[in-house]
């Protein structure tokens, strides 16, 4: 049997569960391979999965998603991908019920752009597909043979339909354009580093905390479970000896109840079962039981390794050592979870006192498991929602904001308080309850930052103070801050030489001290690093299409008797500020270049002012030494690197181009001709 070797492997969906023992496995024991790994972070993602890859230099993360055309063939381009193993997915069966759109976009949509990309660039020599042993549907409880790799595919719930779904456009690329594609169906999987919103994970934090265990029905659904590293060598094995066309299930032919599965963690944590195992309420179409055939697998070499005890044992003992790995969880460990870990819901509830409740209630307290029945009453997941408390209701950016939310139809309120009183902040937070804090506050000067200079004391309060305060109230009330900060604190030098096109990035330090209101800007923004709630965005000589607006760059310059003539990275607020509230639903973090890509030179906006606005208009260039006679400090000019925002909005225009699109064809005074 030949021996598959690949080069490049593109693993998707890699911090989440499974895909990241495969990844740590192959990064581990094959240091020639190169491993790029993509995951949009969702909630059952974390990257401390992959903590053990990061160090190596064969790896490499990139945060992205699979539905991004853009991002996908870029990837596959510039890494030299050659083989992809495909994990992303939303996999949660009870969320698919009332969230199945988001089911049908990220598994059957997004495996369409990876099979697309794969097929335009036509340098894939493997494509693993995973897939689900739920797309065979539910198994007779007196079958003796398992479902075999031809099997018709019986999906019963959204979840396994878009699965289904997912695997019939792989089967159809394979087909008509050659695609070298091999799937794998699985059943359940245990260990460490799960997401507490399945049965395993979910019963031992319960038990680590004495709460009831709550199962479904009366606990005869039979699984099948396999543990991670067990499944990640099968994973290992389908790599390199799996042959092309075929399809291979990864299971186990043991089988257990769920109310077995309950008493077996009972008996390691010691407690009484009569008294811990609470019967809720069936989750809508509990399918009985998947059971499968494991021989073609079993052929290749593979086989499990780690009894039931021993698994069980491992994942009890990992749960204990990192009891907050996932950090806050009790929504999930709720008996019908309901998306609670899902960005924007409000996660202060007291979810704990509701898990509590389970064990004084007369009804659920019963040992005895309820009748089957045909309504249920589980909870449909609910729509994220958003509420936003927004500093700067009289600044430009902050009224912008405010119009954006009515726009979207996201609730929203301004602060009332001032930024250095700590009562007033947490006064705003306790009337508007917000998801998502948004500080566009700030000292820049009217009419310009000349005024900072004489004006010290007012700058550093709210550009330092203030800033600062808030985020710290923010933190203490597990909010996360969107912060309106600058790009105003570099210049061009050695290293960034103007025109030569390298950007100063996120982690260079500040070089621009012209001014005091740079100053500031920088001094807060090496003093938020200690704020992993803040997402710090650099916005550079901000523009909008509301050329009446006097803050607006292009409007300044307009109005200038004359100007310098210099390339700088601009922000155009019409694509970038929608961006900005995205980025708080996708909880970003961390300090953010917050310009459109490239430079474009004040000549070149203003010969576009002249062709789209005022074709009789005309400016005079002056140099920089002849500026400096007339201002009072120094003015920052520079190009940002604009490549991790580009990365996690691939759509994202370059300057020029947003500025036709959003600034002068809507404002265009001048026919085309």
């Amino acid at each position: 049997m030949a021996t598959y070797e690949p080069k490049n492997i593109l693993i998707t969906g890699a911090a989440g569960f499974i895909a990241s023992h495969v990844a740590n496995r192959l990064v581990r024991n094959y240091p020639h391979y190169k491993i790029v790994v993509l995951d949009k972070l969702d909630y059952c993602s974390n990257l401390k999965n992959l903590n053990p890859s990061r160090p190596s230099p064969n790896f490499k993360f990139v945060k992205g998603d699979i539905a991004s055309a853009d991002l996908v063939n870029y990837l596959l381009i510039t890494e030299s991908i050659d083989t992809i193993m495909h994990f992303a997915a939303q996999t949660h069966v009870d969320n698919s019920f009332g969230n199945s759109f988001e089911f049908t976009k990220n598994n059957i949509y997004g495996t369409h752009v990876l099979l697309e990309a794969c097929k335009v660039t036509g340098q894939i020599r493997r494509f693993i597909h995973v897939s689900t042993d739920e797309v065979y549907g539910e198994t007779e409880e007196d079958a003796v043979v398992g479902n075999h790799e031809a099997s018709q595919l019986l999906p019963t719930n959204p979840y396994s339909a878009t699965k289904a779904g997912a695997e019939m456009l792989v089967m159809a690329y394979g087909r008509s354009y050659g695609l070298p594609v091999i799937t794998t169906r699985g059943n359940n999987v245990y260990g460490p580093n799960q997401f507490p919103e399945k049965l395993i994970p979910k019963f031992i934090l319960l038990a680590m905390r004495g709460l009831p265990l709550p199962i479904h029905g009366d606990g005869s659904n039979v699984r099948s479970y396999l543990y991670c590293e067990d499944v990640a060598e099968a994973f290992e094995v389908v790599l390199h000896k799996g042959e092309v066309g075929h399809v291979y299930n990864i299971g186990t032919v043991k089988e257990r109840r769920v109310i077995d599965v309950a008493k077996d963690i009972c008996k390691l944590f010691g407690l009484d079962t009569e008294k811990v195992i609470r019967f809720v309420e069936n989750r809508p179409f509990n399918d009985q039981r998947y059971f499968l055939d494991d021989q073609k697998l079993k052929k290749l070499g593979w086989a499990e390794r780690t009894p039931w005890e021993e698994g069980l044992k491992k994942t009890i003992e990992w749960y204990t050592t990192n009891p907050d790995y996932w950090g806050d969880v009790t929504g999930a460990l709720l008996p019908h979870p309901r998306m609670l870990m899902t960005p924007g819901v409000d996660e202060r509830h007291n979810w704990t006192e509701e898990i509590k409740s389970l064990a004084s209630s007369p009804v659920e307290a019963s040992t005895t498991a309820p009748a089957t029945s045909t309504q249920s009453t589980t909870d449909a997941p609910q729509k994220p929602s958003y509420k936003f408390l927004i500093y700067g209701r009289t600044g430009w950016i902050g009224g912008l904001l405010g119009k954006i939310c009515e726009k979207q139809g996201i609730p929203y309120e301004y602060g009332k308080g001032r930024l250095e009183e700590r009562s007033q902040l947490l006064e705003d937070i306790r009337n508007v309850k917000p998801t998502h804090v948004f500080n566009a506050a700030g000292v820049t000067g009217r009419p310009n930052v000349d005024w900072c200079e004489t004006h010290k004391q007012d700058t550093i309060r709210t550009n330092v103070v203030g800033t600062l305060n808030l985020a710290d109230v923010c933190r203490e009330q597990g909010l996360l801050m969107i912060n309106y900060a600058t790009g105003c604190i570099f210049e061009y030098d050695a290293k960034h030489p103007e025109g030569s096109g390298i950007g100063f990035k996120e982690e260079d330090t500040p070089n621009f001290t012209g001014s005091f209101y740079s100053k500031t800007k920088a001094m807060v923004e090496e003093l938020l690093k200690d704020y992993d709630n803040v997402c710090t965005l650099r916005v550079r000589m901000p523009i909008s299409s509301d050329l009446g607006n006097p803050r607006n760059f292009i409007t300044k310059i307009a109005r200038y008797d004359k100007v310098v003539n210099i390339p700088n990275s601009m922000t155009i607020l019409d694509e970038l500020l929608p961006i900005s509230i995205e980025m708080a639903k996708r909880d970003c973090r961390g300090i953010w270049n917050f310009t459109n890509p490239g430079v474009v030179s004040h000549n070149e906006i203003l010969e576009m002012y002249k062709k789209y606005i005022n074709p009789d208009f005309k400016w005079t260039n002056f140099t920089l030494e002849e500026q400096a006679k007339v201002i009072v400090a120094p003015r920052s000019n520079n190009e940002m690197d604009a490549s991790k925002l580009k990365a996690e909005f691939p759509e994202l225009l370059s300057i020029k181009d947003s500025l036709i699109k959003y600034v002068f064809e809507p404002n265009r005074k001048v026919p085309t001709n």
